[in-house]
């Protein structure tokens, strides 16, 4: 069986080398003599042979003592280097953390809360993947990421949903559109017109405007190509507001006042599964700065 090697002598025994003696180590590492001579003699025992020479008054090392020199350092640098980043990293001074978002909140909120970030913890790197709702569910049950900020559409007891916005729901047409002079509108006030579904036309199921589904005979998932249509003065759709592309001028959002709907945005996480401190000082932070807060006014550029 091998010897189990303290680290305190292996850095009284440097010391007396770096410093010339026995005496010497001692004052500087405010031990006495008696306890840095014993110390040594027991890692000489563990050892089996004599570290320094004996009995000529000064602190000669031996051949063995000799070799065993540069690999006590690199035992003690190794061993220090090791303590000062796991230090850090628990400290949340240093560290990695993978995040995946849906488009809408990777593109409004994160470049604001990203920044906040890393002036905070400067030291810790980040991974951030967009996608949507249900992507971004299967990167965090599948331990892709450790945080995923999203829609959660269907309970899991796997997954652990923190609310942190809540999304309103709007209508989305053409600025020259008949219902782009109102400030809000009944979801009967949608019935003449095209609606165009998309994947967040789910959020109208259970409601009293579900009839607007049953009678929509478009469904595009692409942002892109639905932000085309509706350009195009195709129809009109609805989206969570966080979803709607502001910079688009032809386009105009009306709020739904009745019903009044909204997509919950919220943290995600494995249930049961620690986070680390990278991954906690996100977490701490997303909730700080978003839970029942208003939404950011932000651009956006992609949909989920």
């Amino acid at each position: 069986m091998l010897p189990e090697l303290k680290l305190s002598p292996l850095r009284y025994t440097l010391a007396i080398i770096d410093l010339g003696g026995f005496h010497a180590a001692a004052k500087q590492l405010h031990r006495s003599q008696p306890a840095i001579s014993m110390a040594v003699r027991d890692l000489e025992e563990r050892l089996g042979q004599r570290l320094f020479e004996k009995g000529n008054g000064k602190a000669a090392l031996t051949p063995f003592g000799r070799w065993c020199e540069p690999r006590f350092r690199e035992l003690v640098a190794h061993h220090d280097r090791i303590c000062r980043d796991a230090l850090a990293i628990a400290r949340q001074q240093r560290g990695h953390v993978d995040i995946a978002a849906v488009p809408s909140v990777a593109s409004r909120l994160m470049p604001t809360l990203l920044a906040g970030f890393l002036e905070a913890f400067p030291g810790i790197d980040i991974s951030l993947q967009d996608g949507h709702s249900e992507r971004v569910n299967e990167m965090v049950l599948k331990g892709e990421v450790e945080l995923g900020i999203t829609s959660l559409w269907l309970p899991d007891d796997a997954l652990t949903f923190e609310i942190l916005l809540h999304d309103d729901i709007g209508v989305v047409c053409r600025d020259d559109h008949p219902l782009a002079r109102k400030d809000a509108l009944h979801w009967q006030a949608l019935k003449p017109y095209t609606l165009i579904r998309n994947g967040t036309s789910r959020l109208l199921q259970g409601s009293s405007a579900e009839e607007l589904l049953t009678n929509s005979t478009l469904y595009i998932s692409n942002m892109i190509s639905l932000t085309a249509m509706l350009e195009a003065g195709i129809g009109i759709t609805t989206l969570p507001r966080l979803a709607f592309q502001e910079e688009h001028d032809q386009l105009r959002f009306i709020p739904l006042s009745t019903p009044r709907l909204e997509r919950q945005i919220g943290l995600l996480q494995r249930t049961g599964q620690s986070l680390s401190p990278a991954g906690q000082a996100m977490n701490n932070y997303l909730l700080d700065q978003l839970r029942d807060k208003p939404n950011m006014e932000v651009s956006i550029s992609k949909y989920d």
